[in-house]
């Protein structure tokens, strides 16, 4: 508070820290925002703004205005460096103060906790059979998503978790890789959450692209708006905050997927994914944006998600966490998914031109959990194959897989077998812990069936272009499935479709795609919505299909 009854107050409005120093009358309220967009602001503006408000609250003394300048920048320095420093000098403790309390959550604690009970008095609890692994709330000023956010914090009311992952997207700040804020703790008006150093030490270890970048988390909105609803449904707990880079890959998603998975097996923690989903459509065209989000979410279909916010079918500012999350989940046991709210800033003021969309979500583990899945997923049809043959086909993809892993040469294959020396398409598919890692194939004959395994094999570990190559570190956790297809056959009607016996293949134009028998029954899938996301394979509208100039054919295959 300065002498002359005014509060300096620190805002961040772009993504590159240009800096707002605004001087307001104390009391004032700053709006809430519906989303991260509306915190962002243009370099010029802000200083332009800096220099404007500043004027009408100091004297006309140029020297003396400058110096209230610097003063300011000095004050919100001080503050940026979050380090504190106790009286004999000890460097104490870092703690993250809060960024956006008082603008997108109140800053009163007593007026907080409040709002908060109430929003969790308000929502429903979803029927959860099984352990809860993982949630997606989303991120806005409470007075927009926090009665969405309450409807996932709602179902760990009273839990006790040892520690809390957090993985949330960067909107202010340029880096690679992820960014754990691995010391001290995080503040906010109901206290301080502590940092689980250990946890954060070797998850940092795990992966080099995890560091600690101080300005990814400086004035990130996306973990902190998080943790009020966290500290009033659980009692004590240690916080794992992650930040992910604005531009992440799917191999961001899947190396911090991993490091994640492999840090908090065995332990009692629960996994965040902070999330808003579209932005600034209208209410119609958000509804529909978003229905894919929720459709991937509901099916635990990280690759799906993946695939159609890269190709712009859906968007999600927090894409990548969520991606990274559901990945995680997976890893850890999580079969189910269930959205258990959505709505957009149009339901809430009224207003439907231009919408955010929110929506929170449950991944949990299901009796039988990750076995049950794969057994689930022997379908397809016999195409005599026996357990020999099977096995010799398992062993030449696994050889060309590690060979090639460690640097080695391939061995020539010595096979006898006639059917392995049958004219035979075929997929080669890696999956790591659960997680897809990689599926190339053939949909028809190029040659005998045991030298389209061996090319296949290395294929799919190191020429699937959505993953980089296998690494010898990775050959351990890898697992081999094989999918021996039936010549494919057109149809004209969908109805011929079994789903749990037929995988489709569709074309139309230059356009083509092919999802094998498995993908329907992993994912419960029904005849149509087989169809709407072979079309999406294949780079069509999902009612493509029913376009009487798309071919759609069908095959079978035996998969071991």
């Amino acid at each position: 508070m300065s002498k002359s009854g005014y509060q300096i107050v620190f805002l961040i409005q772009t993504h590159l820290f240009p800096l707002s120093v605004i001087a307001s009358p104390k009391g004032v309220a700053i709006r809430q925002s519906r989303c991260e967009g509306e915190a962002r602001g243009n370099l010029r503006s802000s200083f332009a703004s800096l220099r404007t408000r500043l004027r009408r609250f100091t004297p006309r003394n140029d020297k003396l205005f400058n110096s209230f300048v610097l003063a300011a920048v000095l004050v919100f320095m001080s503050s940026f460096s979050m380090a504190q420093v106790s009286k004999g000098g000890t460097r104490m403790k870092e703690i993250r103060e809060p960024a956006v309390a008082g603008s997108w959550y109140s800053d009163n604690p007593e007026i907080l906790s409040r709002e908060l009970k109430g929003y969790l008095d308000n929502a429903l609890k979803g029927e959860i059979q099984g352990k809860i692994i993982a949630l997606v709330s989303p991120h806005a000023g409470y007075q927009y998503s926090g009665g969405v956010a309450a409807h996932a914090y709602k179902l760990i009311e009273g839990k006790t978790f040892d520690a809390i992952v957090v993985v949330a997207p960067s909107h202010r700040a340029l880096f690679k890789g992820a960014s754990l804020y691995d010391r001290g703790g995080f503040r906010t008006p109901l206290g301080v959450i502590p940092i689980d150093e250990e946890l954060s030490k070797r998850m940092m270890e795990r992966r080099k692209e995890i560091q600690f970048i101080p300005e990814a988390h400086a004035q990130e909105h996306s973990i902190e708006i998080q943790l009020p609803f966290l500290q009033v449904v659980l009692k004590t707990f240690k916080l794992v905050p992650i930040v992910m880079e604005p531009y992440w890959s799917w191999e961001t998603c899947q190396s911090l997927a991993t490091a994640i998975a492999e840090t908090v097996k065995g332990k009692n923690v629960l996994l965040i994914a902070s999330s808003d989903l579209s932005h600034f459509h209208s209410y119609q065209k958000a509804v529909e944006l978003d229905k894919i989000v929720l459709t991937h979410l509901e099916r635990l279909d990280p690759e799906g998600l993946n695939r159609d916010l890269k190709l712009g079918r859906c968007e999600a500012c927090g894409g990548g966490p969520i991606i990274s999350i559901m990945l995680a989940a997976k890893a850890l046991g999580a079969n189910k998914g269930k959205v258990l709210k959505y709505l957009n800033s149009g339901d809430v003021t009224g207003d439907r031109s231009r919408v955010v969309g929110y929506a929170a979500g449950v991944f949990y583990k299901t009796a039988g959990g990750t076995e049950k899945m794969k057994e689930e997923k022997k379908v397809g049809v016999d195409l005599g194959l026996n357990e020999e043959e099977k096995k010799t086909l398992h062993q030449i993809a696994r050889t060309v897989i590690e060979n090639k892993a460690k640097g080695k040469p391939v061995p020539e294959f010595k096979v006898d077998s006639p059917i392995l020396k049958e004219n035979r398409g075929a997929f080669v598919t890696i999956e790591k812990k659960g997680q897809l890692r990689g599926c190339i194939g053939y949909i028809e004959g190029r040659g005998p069936l045991h030298r389209t395994i061996e090319e296949m094999a290395e294929a799919a570990a190191f020429r699937d272009p959505r993953f980089t190559g296998v690494t010898e570190r990775e050959l351990p956790d890898l697992d081999i499935e094989i999918s021996v297809l039936t010549p494919l056959k057109r149809i004209t009607d969908v109805n011929e479709i079994e789903v749990g016996k037929h995988g489709i293949y569709i074309k139309k134009g230059w356009n083509s795609g092919l999802l094998l028998p498995q993908v329907a029954t992993e994912y419960g899938w029904d005849r149509q919505t087989f169809l709407e996301h072979t079309c999406q394979k294949a780079g069509l509208p999902s009612n493509a299909w029913k376009d009487k100039n798309t071919e759609i054919y069908i095959f079978s295959a035996d998969i071991f």
